[in-house]
């Protein structure tokens, strides 16, 4: 039997230990997998963010278009009220900052649903649109009568048209109506608290304006508001 030379052993015995090539083909599989991996992560991570987005949005709507509105010592309250009427939608400014006990109480009463079904009782042309008590406004003659287009009274930016105001008389009997203005009144202050103005929807006042009323200024077909809704922004 013939000697393997000492020589032939150690170069056989080095292609045993030598490394394995990867194939060219293994390499890209192995990149595809990693890529697939990263990708499935990402679509992942981006669904559940913007489902987490989807849910706090729809809790904040869901307060919003019920009228609800959440601790002023926590966040900041509402600026704004849309009121949904059987006319179309009016978007108010609320004066938070010059009429805070008055708003206070106005987005307390959307809370428990005061505006709700409430009807506009009283429409004068040229002068106001009235929701509430059908006696909130007093004897509408008094107030045709007391106001002259030509009087020396100043007009404020809160006497111009299209104000949301609310009774003097009836805060102190716990009653809350909605006044909306549709002229300069220069003796306003002496009537209601402004707490308001509208900013869009101007109008679907003056449409409300110009329905027929009776011989008492009362619409002769039922005006609504639907509901109301807050808004921190919009």
């Amino acid at each position: 039997m013939a000697r393997i030379k000492p020589q032939t052993l150690l170069l056989q015995s080095k292609k045993k230990k030598g490394p394995t090539r990867i194939s060219v083909s293994t390499i890209i599989l192995c990149n595809l997998v990693v890529v697939l991996i990263v990708l499935s992560l990402v679509t992942t991570y981006r669904h559940w963010s913007q489902r987490s987005r989807d849910q706090a949005g729809v809790r904040l709507s869901a307060l919003e278009d019920n009228d609800v509105f959440v601790d002023s010592k926590k966040y900041e309250l509402p600026s704004y009220a849309i009121l949904n009427t059987s006319k179309g939608y009016i978007t108010v400014e609320l004066y938070k900052e010059g009429s805070p006990e008055i708003v206070d109480k106005f987005l307390d009463l959307c809370q428990k649903g005061h505006f709700k079904g409430m009807l506009f009782q009283n429409v004068i042309k040229h002068y106001v649109i009235q929701a509430g008590d059908v006696h909130g406004l007093g004897a509408a003659e008094d107030w045709t009568s007391k106001w002259k287009p030509n009087g020396h009274l100043a007009i404020s930016p809160k006497h111009e048209a299209f104000m949301l105001g609310t009774s003097r008389t009836k805060q102190h009997n716990g009653g809350f109506e909605l006044f909306i203005t549709t002229a300069p009144i220069p003796d306003l202050n002496e009537k209601l608290f402004v707490f308001g103005r509208v900013i869009r929807g101007q109008d679907v006042v003056q449409e409300i304006e110009e329905v027929d009323t009776n011989e008492h200024y009362r619409p002769k077909s039922p005006i609504v508001i639907f509901n109301v809704a807050l808004k921190r922004e919009i």
